[in-house]
């Protein structure tokens, strides 16, 4: 599995401490973000990790800004993206099992961490018919 990270400028920290969790557990990961704290356009960010996703350069996506709102919005307009808006690690585990979430979007004061890329990256997507059916519906619209 390889996770694909991207930020803008309200990012950096956060994905720092991402970067730390996938090195320590072995997890290989391309990071598509921002380093620097100069005032960048987050809709650039999201829409190069969703291509790494659609041109399978990776298998999950996590993406970070200030409120995690505006990436949210762009990756859900890219083909193929289910993206969720995560803030605890229960919302983490449905967004990979219920709903098939490939790209989850943190705000940049994220808490419960470890636990939440625990629950999205570790959280295999439910083979339930409901399920998949509705994700299939969203993949139509």
């Amino acid at each position: 599995m390889r996770i694909g990270i991207a930020n803008d400028h309200h990012g950096i920290e956060l994905k720092k401490e991402i970067i730390d969790y996938l090195e320590k557990n072995n997890i290989k990961y391309i990071n598509y973000g921002c380093d620097e704290k100069n005032n960048v356009d987050y809709v650039d960010y999201a829409i190069t990790l969703c291509n790494g996703i659609n041109n399978k350069e990776v298998d999950l996506g996590i993406l970070v800004c200030g409120t995690g709102i505006g990436m949210s919005i762009v990756a859900n307009k890219m083909k193929n993206i289910i993206a969720a808006k995560v803030n605890s690690p229960g919302e983490a585990k449905l967004a990979r099992e219920h709903n098939m979430a490939n790209v989850m979007t943190l705000a940049e004061y994220t808490t419960n961490l470890n636990e939440i890329l625990d629950n999205f990256i570790n959280t295999t997507p439910s083979t339930e018919e409901r399920h998949r059916r509705r994700v299939e519906k969203i993949l139509n619209i």
